[in-house]
């Protein structure tokens, strides 16, 4: 009797152990498949995302160092130098000074901070025997450096900061009648191509976008008075494709 009963016992031990075991079975099996389910979705989802290829850009600053312009200077320099830190340290930078001429003074790395600033106050000195301002001359080499960039692989932006006063030799300064075909040719190479007006009085920064913004378009133009610097970064840093 005894060996029966404890017979009957084991035997309905073990089939709610079966039992047991069978739902804990079935509920891993659909703990797994729902985790599969996941992984799966989510790797379909990352696949779907595309990732831009970083492109760095090259920020070729011309600077005006003539007598009108010197008044602001000293905060157009601390926004060179505002501008450089927000750039990548894959990106370069050029910077001209424009006088009677446009000279190159810097070229290089944004993130050396102590070198851009050791030129800007060395070459930007005002010389009484200098007379005018290249704007043109600046720009055209600004083109020339622009179409370099491009071809190592650098996306090009121009940076005009100053009054935008024709001075001195008319050899040097702006003719805005051939610049907005000279543009058009230079962006057949440099699609990318954007460029900023900053400092400038209103009057004549109006008059740069009804000549400009049909060649390279409202978001790749970039104008800003002195009342406008505060968001003139952002722009820039846009219309460079950051």
């Amino acid at each position: 009797m005894k060996t029966c009963f404890f017979k009957e016992y084991c035997v309905t031990i073990m089939k709610k152990t079966e039992e047991t075991m069978g739902k804990r079975l079935i509920t891993l099996g659909i703990i797994i498949l729902v985790f599969s389910v996941i992984v799966k979705t989510a790797i379909v989802g990352f696949k779907s995302i595309k990732v831009d290829d970083f492109t760095p850009t090259c920020a070729i600053f011309l600077v005006d160092i003539s007598a009108s312009n010197q008044e602001q200077l000293f905060k157009q320099k601390n926004y060179i130098s505002s501008i450089c830190k927000t750039l990548d340290p894959d990106d370069q930078i050029k910077i001209l000074v424009i006088s009677q001429d446009a000279n190159l003074i810097y070229e290089g790395s944004p993130q050396n901070g102590s070198g851009i600033r050791k030129s800007l106050n060395q070459y930007t000195q005002l010389d009484a025997s200098a007379w005018g301002t290249a704007y043109g001359t600046a720009i055209k080499k600004g083109m020339q450096h622009a179409l370099t960039m491009q071809r190592e692989g650098y996306t090009p932006c121009i940076i005009v900061i100053g009054d935008l006063e024709n001075e001195g030799d008319i050899k040097g300064q702006i003719n805005w009648d051939t610049l907005p075909g000279n543009i058009k040719r230079v962006k057949q190479y440099c699609p990318k191509l954007s460029m900023a007006f900053l400092y400038a009085h209103p009057s004549k920064l109006d008059f740069v976008k009804s000549k400009l913004v049909p060649v390279l378009g409202e978001e790749k133009l970039v104008i800003a008075t002195n009342e406008m610097m505060d968001k003139a970064s952002r722009k820039i840093m846009t219309a460079m494709g950051r």
